[in-house]
């Protein structure tokens, strides 16, 4: 099995945050402080997502914001609104099983895109815990940001 690398392309603020969660197996990093221009500073849930790039078929660690799903957790796919999806979903369509790492626990999952009546509240569930996702997803116009549950695999 090859080992996991932070994805390549991550902005700093990111880089940092993984290589924190990362070196702390978890302890550190999991509630991520964030202060923006005219917001309140936040701690915001965060956790590592871990696909098997869809090309080079290496492993490549993602940190996210998340909410709870059911036994799982769901994270979006919104890249800040941009016009095509991130890279880490892309690499999951192609290989759906994926790491996660949610603080010190760390589990397998298969990750799927929630759609209907499964998506909204959820895509509700995540602008509560962090508001900009609806900033983003105007400034996505067409293209639905993908709403990615990651299912235990037992």
């Amino acid at each position: 099995m090859t080992e996991a690398k932070l994805a390549p392309n991550l902005p700093q603020w990111m880089k940092d945050h993984a290589n924190l969660y990362m070196s702390s197996g978890g302890a550190e990093g999991h509630m991520y402080t964030i202060a923006l221009p005219n917001m309140p500073v936040k701690a915001v849930p965060s956790l590592l997502l871990t696909t098997t790039g869809r090309k080079s078929g290496e492993k490549f660690v993602f940190p996210l914001f998340y909410g709870r799903a059911g036994d799982g957790y769901f994270v979006i796919a919104s890249k800040g609104g941009a016009p095509e999806h991130p890279g880490w979903y892309r690499n999951l369509r192609a290989n759906p099983e994926v790491e996660v790492q949610v603080g010190t626990r760390k589990l397998r999952a298969r990750a799927r895109t929630a759609t209907g009546a499964e998506r909204s509240p959820l895509w509700e569930q995540a602008v509560g815990i962090w508001p900009p996702f609806a900033d983003y997803q105007v400034k996505a116009k067409d293209r639905e940001i993908p709403v990615v549950v990651l299912d235990p695999i037992v």
